[in-house]
C-alpha cells in the first residue's frame, strides 16, 4: 500500500492529463504515493466526499468539470481564493474528518500568463473572461486579486454571468457585449473549441495588440481561438501551460514538497495528446 494517495475527480474523467504531470512528478521525486482518476458519475461527488470523511484512502483530490462549485459548497474550510471564486479545484482530507477546499486555478492562470506573455500586467486594463462555470469564477478572483481594474463576464445565460459579478463584487461585471477596444486580457473559460471545434464567436480584430488572449482548452493545444488571435498579432496563452502551472500548489498540499526541477512535464503532455511542442 502507497504511504499517500492523492487522485483528480470528475465526469467525465479519462481526458485528464493530471495523472501523466503528478505521476512524472511523484516518479522524479521518489515518493511512495500515487495520484489515480475518479469518476464518481454524475450525481456522486457527495457521497465520494462522505466516503474519505469516514476514513478513506486519498489525502486529498483535485476537483475538475463539472464538481467545482459543488466541492466548494461540500467543505467544512474554505480558502479565502476558493470563497472568492466560489469554485474549489482542491480539497483536502484531514485526519479528523473534515474538509479543507482551495482553488489553484488562478494561481495557474497567472503562471501561465507569466511564461507565455512576459510582462503581462493584470493591473494595466479590463479583462474579459468567456464563460460563466467554476473556472471562470476561478479566473475572475483572481484577476481581481491580482488587481485588475474590471473584470467582464460574458455568458450565453446573462444570469449565470449576472451571479459571478454578485458573488464576487467589485470589479467584477456581467455584459452581453464586451468592450474590446481597451481589453487588456481576453479569456476563453467555455469549452467552445474543444476537439477542434470553433471557439467563441467574439471578434478579436477589435481588440489593441497589446492584448493577451488565454484559451483554457488545451485538446488540441493550439486551438482555433488562438490561431485567431495568433493572426491578428496577439500573444497567446494556452490552457496546458494553465493546467501545469495550477498542478504545482496541488502537488505541494498533497505531498508536502515542491515537484522536482528538472521534469518536462509539458513535454510528457504534449506527447499523450498528440502534440508538438
Amino acid at each position: 500500500m502507497t504511504a499517500l494517495r492523492a487522485a483528480v475527480v470528475g465526469h467525465p474523467i479519462t481526458h485528464s492529463l493530471s495523472p501523466l504531470i503528478h505521476g512524472a512528478w511523484i516518479a522524479a521525486a521518489g515518493l511512495d504515493a500515487d495520484y489515480v482518476q475518479i469518476d464518481p458519475g454524475f450525481d456522486g461527488l457527495a457521497v465520494f466526499i462522505e466516503d474519505q470523511r469516514g476514513g478513506g484512502d486519498l489525502c486529498g483530490v483535485n476537483v475538475t468539470i463539472p464538481f467545482k462549485e459543488a466541492a466548494l459548497a461540500a467543505a467544512d474550510e474554505v480558502s479565502d481564493r476558493a470563497r472568492l471564486a466560489g469554485a474549489a479545484n482542491l480539497l483536502l482530507f484531514r485526519a479528523d474528518g473534515t474538509v479543507l477546499a482551495d482553488n489553484t486555478d488562478g494561481l495557474g492562470l497567472l503562471g501561465a500568463m507569466a511564461a507565455q506573455a512576459p510582462g503581462f500586467d493584470p493591473r494595466a486594463g479590463p479583462a474579459v473572461i468567456l464563460g460563466a462555470g467554476g473556472a471562470a469564477r476561478g479566473a475572475a478572483a483572481a484577476l481581481v486579486l491580482a488587481g485588475a481594474p474590471e473584470v467582464c463576464i460574458v455568458n450565453r445565460t446573462h444570469e449565470r454571468a449576472e451571479a459571478i459579478a454578485a458573488d464576487i463584487g467589485s470589479p467584477v461585471i456581467a455584459v452581453d457585449d464586451p468592450r474590446l477596444a481597451d481589453a487588456n486580457v481576453i479569456i476563453n473559460a467555455t469549452s467552445l473549441g474543444l476537439n477542434g471545434g470553433a471557439g467563441p464567436d467574439i471578434d478579436l480584430a477589435a481588440a489593441p495588440k497589446s492584448a493577451v488572449v488565454m484559451d483554457m482548452v488545451y485538446r488540441p493545444l493550439r486551438t482555433e481561438f488562438l490561431q485567431r488571435a495568433a493572426g491578428l498579432g496577439l500573444r497567446t496563452v494556452d490552457g496546458l501551460e494553465m493546467l501545469i502551472r495550477q498542478a504545482v500548489p496541488s502537488f505541494e498540499a498533497f505531498f508536502g514538497q515542491a515537484p522536482p526541477a528538472g521534469v518536462d512535464v509539458r513535454a510528457l503532455a504534449l506527447k499523450a495528446i498528440g502534440e508538438c511542442a
